[in-house]
């Protein structure tokens, strides 16, 4: 992803065609690692190609993929009648999840100790 973010920098610093040494610079700039095998891959792949065209395609691609949100409102949805049992249902479940908590506090440590 790094990579990928300073092709992107660079292109909206008005370099419509970066070089390896180029996003070398801008990873360097920053303090971060640089993998030459990413670069050139990536340099390869857009080699040619109009980044807007390439976003475009992207979102597009990404549309298609289900994010998983829709299905549980169309489930309570069919299901209002069940409304009650699956309410009750809930509240066990939450209660569950405090008493774990709970459980996890007695540890004696925490992650930002």
């Amino acid at each position: 992803m790094k990579v990928i973010a300073a092709y992107l920098l660079a292109v909206l610093g008005g370099n419509t065609s970066p070089s390896a040494e180029d996003l070398k610079n801008i990873l360097g700039s920053v303090g971060a690692e640089t993998d030459d095998d990413r670069i050139e891959l990536l340099l390869t792949e857009v080699k040619g190609k109009d980044i807007t065209e390439l976003i475009a395609t992207g979102r597009e691609k990404l549309a298609s993929v289900p994010s998983g949100g829709g299905a549980s409102v169309a489930v309570a949805a069919s299901a209002a009648p069940a409304a009650a049992p699956a309410a009750a249902e809930a509240k066990k479940a939450e209660k569950k999840e405090e008493k774990e908590e709970s459980e996890d506090e007695d540890m004696g440590f925490s992650l930002f100790d």
